[in-house]
């Protein structure tokens, strides 16, 4: 699966179900990788934090999960139809799994309530989902003792993927951490995904996703959260790309 750069930050050049086909094969080899859904905040993130972009370029597949990096990467030559966002990935692998009977660990989540919820809400939206197990850790850094208990937890669940939703950069840097630790085949990091399957947080409606207006839908409903973090990474990948693309221009013979 080839890869796109976007201001260094390699993304796949794929759609849902050639990511869901990726991990449908990693499971059945009984490999050991990892998926980053990438939005234009992980992107910028990558600049300024190195642990962050190691742990990216570290990364099986990071996919395009925000509509600015699909624009970005079909203005640079490709023609990809549509982003791989990451909740509706999370959803449609649920429904894959349903029939496959691939077995499925939830880690992350605001509190151990809205992972139970979590877990329940995928199960009636799914109906024969195997999911065999959750954590929710602490906001904190775990220690070395929480992290191996993690880790045989999740061993003795027998889990073909976990879902990592603890947010960008956390879940990224775990991942990286523990993708040798742990026996699941595959690690997908997809963020907000368990606040919006739990019915935490409202998805923006079709129309503003389409138009790549998500932004400032999630803003409206989280100001406090989200404006220093959009105010400041939104103007630096407009520019930051503008000059990458006229690069792209100029080498074109």
């Amino acid at each position: 699966m080839a890869d796109q750069p976007v201001l260094g930050v390699p993304l796949a050049v794929t759609d849902y179900d050639q990511t869901l086909d990726w991990i449908d094969a990693t499971v059945a080899s009984r490999g050991r990788g990892y998926v980053c859904v990438a939005a234009v905040h992980t992107v910028m993130a990558c600049q300024e934090d190195p642990v962050l972009f190691e742990a990216v370029l570290g990364s099986d597949l990071t996919v395009p999960d925000g509509q600015p990096l699909v624009w970005a990467m079909n203005a640079l030559g490709h023609d990809l139809p549509s982003r791989v966002y990451g909740p509706e990935l999370m959803d449609r692998a649920c429904e894959r799994a349903a029939a496959t009977g691939l077995r499925f660990y939830l880690y992350g989540g605001r509190t151990d309530g809205a992972l139970v919820q979590l877990a329940l809400n995928l199960r009636r939206r799914h109906p024969g989902l195997k999911i065999v197990g959750g954590h929710c850790p602490p906001f904190r850094e775990l220690s070395a003792e929480e992290e191996d208990d993690v880790v045989r937890e999740i061993d003795r669940s027998g889990a073909d993927v976990v879902w990592v939703g603890i947010g960008v950069p956390k879940q990224e840097k775990w991942m990286a951490r523990m993708r040798d630790r742990l026996e699941a085949p595959v690690l997908v990091g997809v963020g907000a995904a368990f606040d919006f399957h739990a019915g935490l947080q409202p998805q923006a409606p079709e129309w503003m996703q389409r138009i790549g207006l998500e932004w400032a839908y999630r803003l409206a409903h989280e100001p406090r959260r989200l404006f220093k973090r959009y105010a400041r990474y939104n103007p630096l990948f407009v520019t930051g790309f503008a000059r990458q693309y006229l690069r792209h221009r100029r080498a074109r013979p």
